[in-house]
């Protein structure tokens, strides 16, 4: 089955807007707009169960912290629990005194009269009316011509302020919508728009608030952004308003429409915290926000804490925040890839010398969001040697040299083929241990030892079990490697020796890695040793490492015999 052909049932659904000397394509964000949150508006409307009282405050009380100075906090003439919920917002004083309420109503007298009703002793708050004035709803939802929408706009504007003189202790603010705003005549829209204005009697003494809402997306966001500055520059007593939008996502575009809506001179932006909302959401007000942020503007709003953030708007409304969000998702800040662990593993390295944040793949510091770097980087099947390094330094303060890193990328990559899952850092860091360090007790197993110095030599004498027999062996050296292999009297040559501490206090550890090459053979193994006495490390590293080239064949069991006879 194929798509329809869209040309026989679909039509461009909004105005072609005629501004040749456009200015938002030059224009950059520079400061962060007013946000008004309406996620317990549009986002509690648009979920299976709508938030009980308890709820709506929970969510009410994160918002404040966030930073929204404007919160909708409902439909208070259509919902009972969204009355009492303003009454209880109201009376128990649980507002700032620097936030306002917002409430919705439809432009209708006897909606707008309960809203007041609800409103009732407040500090602050906006009334919010609206009605659509798109072809669509004129002709076949509301019944009426241009002149019949723009008096019921008029008549609710008109109901607005004479119930607001009603209650003169509570400073109002008045916020028009033209519904579907993206697909009206744009000289429809400001025609309405400014009687509206002018019943208000908009000034800069006293703001009226006109959202320009893409209700239903229905252009590519360069049209938008067209439309809202074409109002900007075509409005009447724009010095007396604040332009406010509020974007749906239904072609996926409402956070890159609303950032250009900002360039083209709008003020506020209406959203839900992780862009849900009713059918395809409303915009996501946390990308955009870190959108500013990660390129140096403060956004006046607080992700510090997003685990915190996400806990309560999924409790609250029952929808989890997907994986992917970009910046709260559990997997935006995780590579597998291994070639962007490698990048991200190189990129750290320079980053603790450097303020300004310059990281590959990551555009933000998760620390900024509350996060730590355990999950930057995680290990599949997918995933390479600089993942399974950077994991080790970052839980372990294990530094692999370059050529550990390849041949243990190998055994972890065999590990997660098999099972087919993902392999956490502690799991990384068991599979090390068995493959270099456990191997000191196959062939070769360390009793005891001293180690002393004897003229200017060190002397080391040990006693070790060799293949089940008991053994006293000695051995003298310039320091306790060469010492060792001379009581080992095994062909074998170093290659490289590194130690490091991989914990500090009481429990302080010793790292020591070593790789040895069989004489003749070219070849040569890698081993390691832990313990809190760095010499101990090391020579429990070396007998670990010629255990591994014993079970890979390079040293016989009669050179093993031979050298211990």
């Amino acid at each position: 089955m194929m798509l329809a052909d869209p040309s026989k049932k679909y039509r461009r659904m909004y105005q072609r807007v005629d501004l040749p000397d456009r200015q938002w394509p030059n224009n950059e964000i520079t400061k962060a707009p007013i946000w008004m949150s309406t996620d317990l508006r549009d986002g509690n409307q648009a979920i299976f169960e709508p938030m009980d009282m308890e709820q709506k405050f929970k969510m009410f009380q994160m918002l404040v912290k966030i930073g929204f100075k404007n919160i909708e906090i409902g439909f208070p003439s259509a919902s009972q629990i969204d009355f009492d919920f303003t009454r209880k917002l109201i009376e128990e004083n649980h507002i700032p005194d620097d936030v306002y309420i917002e409430v919705l109503v439809q432009a209708r007298d006897h909606l707008i009269q309960r809203t007041f009703e609800s409103l009732a002793g407040a500090k602050r708050a906006i009334v919010h009316i609206y009605n659509s004035n798109a072809p669509t709803f004129r002709q076949k939802v509301l019944n009426v011509d241009v002149a019949g929408a723009k008096q019921l706009a008029v008549n609710a504007a008109s109901k607005v302020k004479e119930y607001a003189a009603q209650y003169p202790e509570t400073e109002w603010v008045f916020q028009y919508s033209p519904e579907c705003f993206s697909a009206t005549e744009l000289e429809v829209a400001k025609d309405v728009c400014d009687a509206v204005t002018e019943i208000w009697e908009a000034s800069p003494s006293n703001k009226v608030i006109l959202n320009l809402p893409a209700t239903v997306e229905v252009s590519t966001p360069n049209v938008y952004a067209d439309q809202v500055e074409w109002m900007h520059r075509n409005i009447a007593r724009r010095d007396g308003v604040i332009i406010s939008v509020h974007c749906h996502n239904d072609r996926g575009c409402g956070i890159a429409a609303s950032e250009l809506a900002i360039m083209a001179g709008a003020d506020r932006v209406e959203g839900c915290v992780f862009g849900n909302g009713e059918r395809t959401g409303n915009v996501d007000v946390a990308a955009i926000a870190l959108n500013m942020y990660s390129q140096g503007v403060t956004p006046n709003l607080d992700f510090s804490n997003i685990n915190e953030i996400i806990a309560t708007v999924e409790e609250c409304t029952g929808l989890p925040v997907h994986p992917r969000h970009p910046y709260a998702g559990d997997l935006v800040f995780t590579a597998f890839s291994g070639s962007h662990q490698d990048a991200i593993k190189k990129g750290f390295e320079f980053q603790k010398n450097e303020e300004i944040w310059d990281m590959p793949y990551l555009p933000i510091d998760p620390k900024d969001l509350g996060r730590d770097y355990d999950a930057v980087i995680r290990v599949n099947s997918q995933s390479g040697k600089g993942g399974i390094a950077y994991l080790l330094e970052a839980n372990y303060n294990v530094v692999l040299p370059r050529r550990i890193q390849i041949e243990f990328s190998q055994t972890v990559q065999k590990r997660t083929d098999e099972e087919g899952t993902e392999i956490t850092a502690q799991e990384i860091w068991k599979l090390f241990k068995e493959t270099y360090v456990d191997t000191k007790d196959t062939h070769y197993s360390t009793k005891n030892y001293r180690l002393y110095d004897n003229n200017g030599k060190q002397v080391v004498e040990l006693e070790v079990e060799v293949n089940g027999e008991t053994q006293q062996l000695r051995g003298e050296g310039n320091g306790p490697i060469s010492a060792m292999l001379d009581a080992l009297q095994l062909p074998i040559d170093v290659l490289s020796y590194e130690e490091r501490g991989i914990s500090s206090g009481a429990n302080a550890k010793a790292l020591a890695l070593v790789e040895l090459q069989v004489k003749g053979t070219g070849k040569s193994a890698f081993g390691a040793g832990i313990h809190d006495n760095i010499v101990t490390s090391s020579i429990e590293a070396i007998i670990a490492c010629t255990n591994r080239l014993i079970d890979q064949g390079v040293l016989s069991t009669d050179q093993v015999i031979a050298a211990a006879v």
